[in-house]
């Protein structure tokens, strides 16, 4: 099993403060690949302090300083991509494809995004005889999901480095392993001590702690809306700025002049990338009744065409869901489909057949 009991606080890897071991779960198999910790306030503390103490440095640091270290870490995480891919595989369930050509290539996207903006933002400007300046805020206390883990690192990360921001970052407990390979990256690529610092851990105990630190200037969340609600008001009496993407559901709207089987098709093949874990998945497609009927036929046909199994295998086009509590849900909320009435013309509740161990669920369709 692998180990990654540490934190990454001020440059250093570092013992949590009180022991506290948590299992990572491989959802394909049901059982633990790897443990970390979890950390807690005195964690948060030692991190943000960290991070406080490298500002006044690392915020005086010329953009050229920070364009030089942003192509030194794309380079380095370049090297490592397909180690990260196989963490996201492993830590979330997405097909190895999947992680490879889009979930860990998003790390690279985001800071050569980041890398961009950098050399061509204009930082200061005067205007009218008066000077607009653009300033780094401070000290980041960024919180990223499980669903598309390294995505969520990196388009945080990136930009709040670009900027000449520190940071503490806090992933998803239950898939942290590639944020823990990147930090490895960032300490080769040198990142100065306490600019980027990492603590994992779950949200009472290290989130909403971070929200409420004073010496946290902004903070970013990316989760559920429940989760939302406590970062906003755990940072409310600090005044602090935040940003947040919360959950939703996405329409999907078939126009009457459209290709109805190539749309609906590609439709119902958006929704269920990722195991359906998107926070964009077109969850909800609205037809024309004219053409309901062909609708159906194709949306079922495009579920049933779906390859679900193991994530390790290259041909795999859906791998597990995360875990067994959005496994239960899920199962859950597909009875209640049928209990309600709605017409089910794919899926259902219940693993595939063929996948006795597993966070598997059916590509399910339901219609009215």
């Amino acid at each position: 099993m692998q180990q990654y009991l540490k934190f990454y606080i001020d440059g250093e890897w570092v013992d949590p403060v009180v022991p506290n071991e948590f299992d990572v779960i491989n959802p394909a198999t049901e059982e633990a690949f790897a443990q970390i910790s979890l950390g807690s306030k005195a964690d948060v503390d030692k991190a943000v302090a960290a991070a406080k103490k490298a500002f006044p440095i690392y915020s005086g640091w010329s953009v050229g300083q920070r364009i030089e270290l942003l192509e030194r870490i794309i380079a380095l995480y370049e090297k490592r991509r397909s180690e990260v891919a196989q963490a996201i595989s492993m830590e979330m369930g997405a097909p190895i494809t999947l992680a490879t050509n889009s979930q860990s290539a998003a790390g690279t996207g985001h800071f050569k995004s980041a890398l961009k903006a950098l050399k061509e933002f204009q930082f200061e400007k005067n205007e009218d005889g008066i000077i607009l300046r653009h300033e780094p805020i401070g000290v980041c206390g960024l919180i990223t999901p499980w669903n598309w883990p390294m995505n969520q690192v990196a388009v945080k990360v990136a930009p709040a480095l670009a900027a000449g921001c520190t940071v503490v970052l806090k992933p998803s407990e239950i898939a942290p392993i590639d944020a823990m390979i990147l930090a490895e990256i960032l300490d080769e690529a040198g990142v100065p001590a306490g600019v980027f610092n990492l603590v994992n851990g779950n949200g009472p105990d290290v989130g909403e702690v971070m929200s409420a630190h004073p010496d946290i200037q902004m903070m970013s969340f990316t989760g559920s809306t429940r989760g939302g609600i406590a970062v906003a008001k755990s940072s409310a009496d600090t005044v602090k700025r935040v940003s947040q993407e919360l959950g939703g559901k996405s329409a999907n709207i078939i126009l009457r002049d459209t290709d109805i089987k190539k749309a609906v098709g590609d439709g119902v093949r958006y929704c269920m990338n990722n195991s359906g874990q998107s926070c964009n998945a077109p969850t909800r497609m609205l037809v024309p009744n004219e053409s309901m009927e062909s609708a159906i036929e194709v949306a079922r046909e495009s579920a049933e065409n779906l390859k679900i199994g193991d994530p390790s295998q290259e041909n795999t086009d859906l791998g597990p869901v995360i875990s067994k509590v959005q496994f239960d849900k899920i199962q859950n909320l597909n009875q209640i489909g049928i209990d309600e009435g709605a017409t089910l013309v794919a899926g259902g509740t219940g693993r595939p057949d063929h996948l006795p161990i597993g966070y598997y669920v059916k590509a399910t369709v339901f219609v009215e």
